[in-house]
């Protein structure tokens, strides 16, 4: 399996090579040359396998440079420390199936990813001898989960930018709490889509990125979209398994098209069991508008209870172009240049067309999110304000006979403040959150400037 950019400006690249690369070196993100066929035979000989076990099926699709044997040590060793013997378990709530992608380490699905990219990377840094410094931006579960998957391993130095005070209290003590030595926080005065350009700048400056040997670690990069996969197939073999249903449909809350995209590819590997993915926004609708209206336009950043996805550029959207353009690189690299002068794309009837047959989408007030938080507290279960945008948009498009699998990104302590204002109450803390506000703690607060960012890294960077 070899890797292209979506902007065709490099030479086909190994799994490996994918992986440490990142974004792409002409700019792009990088995506399979060709999407893995896999057989309804294939796909029933998945059913009842345990998580690890379908994963290390559906990853070899996509990984021939690793030994399979080292990849199926990779996986084991990423999910050891969830707290589900199942990883992603789906548990009925009402008239929808509720996907926990919580059970990682730090209490978000970035987990699921994170934890295999960073045993990834320390197995690719031992095997040549190299050395890595980690650049990345978040808005927030990223961070965290990022710095977890990465903290005391050899080789490796992690630097993570954060929207000063735009992340909730308990995200930015889970980042800034992390005082290893190969562990850097900068808060940097600004919105996540600052942060996000910030570093899309520095890696695009190549001299730099490959002076001091840069990886990334947000969704730009390939293996973290891949081990996404995973999650949907399981949880559609298993809904499908328990009610007998043909098809599931997926609502997935997100802002960087990220996950969403994850369960687009797994739609492509698996048609017969995934049908609609509906894409939920907050009240910063771009992609929703995108879905809706055609149109692809930056807006202003409004502040939510769901701060993840408080975002107006979405760095995945890329990777979807690419197929909606039927893998027309020059298209994709002309409607960047477009949408970097202008701040918006159009997509034509026949576009939107193709859009709407596999997306459906809605925005989700601050008003609808709170109150699917209260109603679903009072039917005994607990939703985090991200899970709310996604179960809200999920229940206003629920077909009779088809299962709804929401998708729920992040366990609801994490935003005890939403909880609180949804509900009256807080959510009890986990054990691993019990004692975080006492823990001590290490940040670099900043401008969001590109020139700034970089020459903090090079003072602190492996070198």
């Amino acid at each position: 399996m070899k890797y292209i950019s979506t902007r065709g400006g490099i030479s086909p690249v190994s799994f490996k090579e994918a992986v440490m690369m990142g974004l792409a070196t002409d700019g792009g993100l990088l995506l399979p040359e060709s999407i893995p066929s896999v057989s309804a035979k294939t796909v029933e000989g998945w059913r009842g396998l345990n998580y690890q076990d379908l994963a290390h099926e559906i990853l070899s699709l996509f990984v021939d440079d690793i030994p399979a044997d080292d990849l199926r040590d990779l996986i084991e060793s990423s999910y050891r420390n969830f707290n589900h013997p199942e990883i992603t378990p789906t548990v009925k709530v009402g008239e929808v199936f509720v996907l926990e992608l919580f059970h990682g380490p730090t209490l978000a699905f970035k987990d699921v990813a994170l934890q295999f990219l960073g045993n990834v990377f320390e197995y690719l840094l031992q095997e040549s001898g190299s050395k890595m410094n980690i650049l990345g931006a978040t808005s927030g579960d990223t961070g965290s989960a990022a710095i977890y998957g990465v903290r005391g391993k050899k080789g490796i130095n992690i630097f993570i930018l954060h929207p000063h005070k735009r992340v909730s209290r308990i995200q930015e003590r889970q980042m800034t709490t992390v005082i290893d030595p190969n562990v850097f926080n900068i808060a940097f005065r600004g919105t996540f889509d600052d942060g996000q350009a910030i570093v899309k700048s520095i890696f695009n400056d190549i001299p730099f990125k490959d002076k001091y040997h840069l990886g990334a670690i947000n969704s730009i990069n390939w293996a973290r979209i891949v081990a996404q996969i995973v999650y949907y197939i399981y949880a559609a073999l298993r809904v499908i398994g328990d009610t007998g249903a043909g098809k599931v449909d997926f609502s997935v809350p997100t802002g960087n098209f990220g996950d969403i995209f994850a369960g687009y590819l797994a739609r492509r590997l698996t048609p017969r069991l995934i049908g609609n993915l509906v894409l939920a926004t907050n009240e910063n609708d771009l992609l929703s508008r995108f879905v809706l209206n055609g149109e692809y336009a930056v807006g202003s950043v409004v502040q939510t209870s769901s701060p993840s996805m408080d975002i107006q550029v979405a760095s995945n959207f890329e990777r979807y172009l690419y197929y909606l353009h039927e893998g027309n690189q020059k298209k994709v690299a002309g409607d960047l240049k477009i949408f970097a002068e202008t701040g918006s794309l159009k997509f034509d009837p026949a576009q939107q067309e193709k859009i709407r047959k596999v997306f459906l989408s809605r925005s989700i007030s601050e008003e609808e999110t709170l109150a699917t938080i209260s109603s679903f507290d009072r039917d005994g279960y607990l939703l985090d304000p991200h899970t709310a945008v996604g179960v809200r948009a999920g229940l206003d498009f629920k077909k009779e006979g088809t299962p709804m699998i929401c998708l729920a990104t992040a366990h609801p302590a994490k935003f005890g403040d939403a909880v609180l204002r949804a509900t009256g109450h807080e959510p009890d803390l986990p054990a691993s959150l019990a004692d975080l506000a006492n823990r001590d703690a290490r940040c670099e607060v900043m401008d969001a400037k590109a020139e700034t960012v970089r020459d903090f890294v090079s003072s602190h960077a492996l070198k």
